[in-house]
């Protein structure tokens, strides 16, 4: 068994490394020259050159297209229509795709790549997405492995996000990261607050955004984000409201908070947060003060694994099982989700079994 597992490693490996070299040869010898990208129907017009991927192509030109992958092509919100001159639909790119999808020549940009002349259509909106200059005002721990980044925007000096949406981070090179990436995160802060954004960072093992946020970003460093991105936003409407946030995933859910108190949004709404330990609860102080400002705002905190010493009395096991325990018709109810996708799968089952229609279920998987 260990000799199979070492034998899986070892194909795994040279398989990644054989990735590298095909990238690394075809960056120094493939010389596709200068290619055209026409954009909905030649509404803009780009002379590019060839040989990298339509969506960090496009992000130079500033026209940013969503991603919350930095590009590996695990994410599937990247998608573009290639109308002429993408080439065939890659295995990469058909299990983020349906086949409706398929038959309008929707693609993953970040896997097709910019060989010849291209047509595109994009949605409008993608043109209004900006790249902000920031500087980091403030790095606070808010639990073990999660860090609040602050930032003040500097050029443009505001942004205008939903509360909900994300903004893509660009971390630089450094050793161990040989190019610039970009990793997507949730805004935390109130959308009111034009000038500044609060971003939730949880803390990758070996992930090369985390690592370089959490022991390298330092305050007073400058750094880009691009934004915002994202369909994750507050409903209008009067139902009553069930939120529920695992770790890092709690960002959107108190930006949308915010929002309810800003414009005084009293519709009862409980707010399910699952964490391990009580020393992974976070946000604790402004929960609270929130819900002083919104009279109909339960909280409901929920360990998986609480300590001895934290000596629980409150809701345990998964936030899923709590859900399940504490409401018994959803019928007129609406959710918004974000966390991991297995609690999210887990809670949409639930949601709907408690009869919430599926169209009234909105979510953010963080991967």
């Amino acid at each position: 068994m260990v000799q199979l597992a070492l034998g899986l490693l070892a194909i795994s490996t040279l398989a990644a490394l054989l990735a590298l070299l095909l990238e690394a040869a075809h960056a120094v010898l493939a010389d596709y020259g200068e290619c055209r990208i026409s954009i909905n129907e030649g509404q803009k017009e780009l002379t590019v050159q060839g040989g990298g991927k339509l969506l960090g192509t496009l992000m130079d030109q500033g026209i940013f297209i969503p991603s919350a992958c930095g590009g590996r092509g695990s994410c599937g919100l990247c998608k573009v229509k290639v109308l002429e001159g993408g080439g065939p639909i890659l295995p990469t790119e058909t299990p983020y795709m349906d086949e409706k999808e398929i038959a309008e020549q929707v693609r993953l940009s970040c896997q097709v790549r910019v060989r010849n002349d291209l047509a595109i259509h994009i949605p409008e909106e993608f043109f209004l997405i900006k790249e902000y200059a920031a500087v980091v005002v403030g790095l606070r721990p808010l639990t073990p492995n999660i860090k609040e980044v602050h930032l003040k925007l500097v050029d443009p000096p505001e942004i205008t996000f939903k509360p909900g949406q994300f903004i893509q981070f660009q971390v630089p090179a450094y050793p161990g990261c040989p190019e610039p990436i970009y990793r997507a995160y949730s805004i935390a802060s109130p959308a009111g607050l034009k000038n500044e954004i609060k971003l939730v960072i949880t803390r990758v093992e070996r992930g090369l955004a985390t690592t370089y946020i959490h022991t390298m970003l330092k305050e007073g460093d400058p750094v880009r984000v691009n934004g915002p991105y994202g369909d994750f936003y507050l409903r209008h409407s009067e139902r009553e409201m069930v939120l529920i946030a695992t770790g890092s995933g709690l960002a959107p859910l108190m930006s949308i908070l915010h929002q309810m108190a800003d414009e005084k949004i009293n519709r009862r709404a409980t707010l399910y947060f699952g964490v391990r330990c009580k020393a992974d609860l976070f946000y604790q102080e402004e929960i609270q003060a929130l819900a002083e400002r919104i009279p109909g705002l339960s909280y409901i905190p929920v360990l998986s694994a609480p300590a001895p010493e934290d000596a629980w009395e409150g809701e345990t096991g998964y936030v899923t099982d709590a859900v399940a325990r504490q409401i018994e018709d959803a019928s007129n109810m609406e959710a918004y989700l974000c966390g991991n996708p297995l609690m999210i799968n887990a809670a949409v089952e639930i949601l709907v079994s408690k009869g919430l229609p599926e169209d009234r279920i909105f979510y953010d998987k963080f991967a």
